[in-house]
């Protein structure tokens, strides 16, 4: 009976009732709702026709039922239920103890998800330090042509000044031209 509620589904105690205790009826709800938590580990879109032979259920609305008053308002899945499709697609499922023998394949799928989780992390961390970088070089760029701007108003003013005196030489303008070049 441990392992029927561990891991089972209401479709295993009916083929082993004859070796089973009887359920009573809060025992025969929870078993029930235990097997839509199976049944969501292996499909996120969970047709209604399986679902009303899994669960021993004659009719849809009694189906639709079980899954929103049982299941959803309980908790332990979330999703849209789908008249029109006959179906019920889970958004999210609490989960349930693991079987003899699923270990090794959740540790590889927990390695196989933190290499992925490493790499985007290299990448993020990459894609920082090209905008760190961008950004660095748009500061020199503004900082030069802000240079280069105040080198314009210096070289206007200086103009002007030495115009209005007469003292500018063709010397000095080209000085101050090659500066703002460069």
């Amino acid at each position: 009976m441990l392992r029927l509620f561990a891991y089972g589904t209401w479709s295993d105690y009916k083929k082993n009732s004859a070796s089973l205790l009887q359920l009573v009826p809060e025992q025969v709800l929870k078993l029930k709702q235990l097997t839509v938590l199976s049944m969501a580990e292996t499909g996120k879109v969970l047709p209604y026709d399986q679902l009303m032979q899994e669960l021993d259920v004659t009719n849809v609305r009694e189906l639709e039922d079980f899954l929103i008053n049982e299941c959803m308002y309980a908790g332990i899945v979330r999703g849209k239920l789908d008249q029109l499709r006959r179906c019920f697609e889970v958004q999210f499922a609490a989960g349930r103890d693991m079987r003899p023998g699923q270990l090794g394949n959740m540790t590889h799928i927990l390695s196989s998800w933190l290499a992925t989780s490493d790499n985007l992390l290299l990448s993020i961390q990459e894609k920082i330090k090209w905008a760190d970088t961008m950004s660095e070089l748009d500061k020199k760029q503004k900082k030069d042509y802000e240079d280069k701007v105040e080198e314009a108003k210096k070289l206007l003013s200086l103009k002007k000044l030495h115009h209005s005196r007469g003292t500018l030489t063709s010397e000095d303008m080209k000085n101050y031209s090659l500066n703002l070049v460069e």
